[in-house]
């Protein structure tokens, strides 16, 4: 079994900067995918970012430019950081990890509020 927490979300200023990071723990043994999607009220869950086990990533257009994710492979962490939020950028925050052999694990979420 794989948990996920996840941790960093909060109430935040347009214009201003977030990071969140999320940390798995369990039985990893081959990790692929690591990765960030948001929900907000009334809306699908999006994809933000992804980082795969090469290091290559991925990102929503929206957040291109904004938004940095990276891993830290020895803890087993991915970090999502977040520059220039914008009010839409707020949604609950969840971390996903996919295994090479295909299974998928969601965190618990956290909650991005970007207002004045």
């Amino acid at each position: 079994q794989v948990q996920l927490v996840e941790s960093g979300g909060g109430l935040v200023q347009p214009a201003g900067s977030l990071r969140l990071s999320c940390a798995a723990s369990g039985n990893i043994f081959d990790i692929h995918t690591m990765g960030w999607y948001r929900q907000a009220p009334g809306k699908q869950r999006e994809l933000v970012a992804l980082i795969f086990n090469d290091g290559d990533t991925t990102y929503a257009d929206s957040v291109k430019g904004r938004f940095t994710i990276s891993r830290d492979n020895a803890k087993n962490t991915v970090y999502l950081q977040m520059n220039s939020l914008k009010p839409e950028d707020t949604a609950a925050y969840y971390c996903r990890l996919l295994t090479n052999a295909g299974n998928g694990y969601w965190g618990q979420g956290t909650q991005v509020t970007v207002s004045s």
